[in-house]
């Protein structure tokens, strides 16, 4: 029966995986500004496209093509479907792809799943891509990916699962500073917000969706630490 009320908290898995998530943030942030980064943040963009095409596609649409640019920028080309939809799947996918990668990694085989269906979609967007940036980014990926899920199996090397959880902490925090730093900080008036803004009834501009989808966001992410403490009870 799942501990919801996280008696008796926390045993040594969750005090692990509370730890893990602890580091990575720290030295997510220290190491912020930084090239070392630069392939995580760019797959927080990569997951934000696909996220923008699996709403296109599950509305009925056309995905025409998807780019993602070094600058940590990414555009996805669409054809129909319903774009109040569309146009909020990118920022509020990307965050919660996060929380699955998170939640993912408080199990093995969880971790299996999440890794082997993450290179499936590589795979399939290295097909659609439209620039070397982002073909690149699903080669290195792949290939990363595989190595480590190498030696998870044939090594004492056992690392998948924090691979992985990286990976959703690093989605998780970028997705609210990308938020914050396009919708919030300064109005870009191409954003996804504005768009939003322009199409949507309710009596809110950009910046009143930046804060909305960000608080979201937030919430994905303190949501995937407290689901995964419960996995963990």
């Amino acid at each position: 029966m799942a501990n919801w009320e996280l008696k008796h908290c926390c045993d040594h898995d969750q005090v692990v995986f509370i730890a893990t998530i602890s580091v990575f943030t720290v030295v997510i942030l220290a190491l912020w500004r930084t090239i070392l980064l630069t392939p995580f943040k760019l797959i927080t963009v990569f997951l934000h496209e696909t996220s923008h095409a699996l709403a296109c596609k599950l509305t009925c649409g056309q995905v025409e093509g998807m780019e993602v640019h070094a600058n940590e920028g990414g555009v996805t080309q669409t054809r129909g479907g319903i774009y109040w939809i569309i146009l909020p799947a990118g920022y509020l996918g990307s965050s919660f792809w996060g929380m699955v990668f998170i939640l993912a990694s408080t199990n093995l085989l969880t971790t299996r799943i999440a890794a082997g269906c993450f290179i499936v979609a590589l795979i399939i967007v290295l097909f659609v891509a439209e620039n070397w940036t982002l073909r690149g980014l699903c080669i290195g990926f792949i290939i990363f990916l595989a190595i480590v899920w190498v030696l998870q199996e044939t090594t004492k090397v056992h690392i998948l699962r924090y691979v992985i959880l990286f990976i959703g902490v690093m989605n998780s925090l970028f997705s609210v500073y990308d938020i914050y730093d396009d919708l919030i900080s300064r109005r870009v008036h191409s954003s996804d917000a504005e768009k939003f803004a322009e199409i949507c009834p309710c009596p809110c501009n950009g910046v009143a969706w930046g804060v909305i989808w960000g608080l979201i966001s937030f919430a994905f992410l303190c949501g995937s630490i407290y689901l995964g403490l419960v996995i963990l009870s």
